[in-house]
């Protein structure tokens, strides 16, 4: 149930392979390094094993501009239903604040539907990064997905 004035970012998405395919590209740092961040963006080096209670750190390089990281600590790992994870970006900006992310994947069709979940932002203008970045990802992710059935 959304609460007034609280900003959290829900989105919901059909991706185009089982749900195992899609977890594997969540949790493999192999398959996460072709599809996430930004249009534009890369991922030069990642550290990332999902394990609960574990650390990653991802660096991202836009395509202009110094490289820059996020960090996190994993909270659920349970292949291929859900995962969940902190989110703050290193030496972050004063209007970040550490999030929470959550997905749920489940199977429809052949087809796998993404729950996703992250919040609460201190500021619309997170918000609003924050979506922008998720929906470029996820419409990456989507494209590989598609050239790879």
């Amino acid at each position: 149930m959304s609460n007034p004035g609280v900003l959290t970012l829900e989105m919901k998405r059909a991706l185009p392979a089982a749900t195992s395919v899609v977890f594997r590209a969540f949790v493999d740092a192999n398959e996460l390094a072709k599809w996430w961040g930004p249009a534009g963006f890369t991922i030069p080096s990642l550290e990332f094993d999902p394990r609960v209670g574990d650390s990653y750190r991802i660096e991202m390089q836009p395509p202009e501009g110094d490289v820059f990281y996020l960090t996190g600590t994993f909270l659920a790992v349970e292949p291929p239903a859900h995962l969940a994870c902190t989110f703050i970006w290193e030496d972050p900006d004063p209007d970040d604040v550490e999030t929470e992310v959550e997905l749920a994947f489940r199977e429809v069709n052949g087809s796998t539907e993404v729950e996703f979940r992250q919040g609460e932002f201190k500021t619309e203008a997170r918000y609003s990064l924050h979506h922008d970045g998720w929906s470029d990802s996820f419409e990456k992710l989507e494209r590989l997905l598609s050239e790879q059935a």
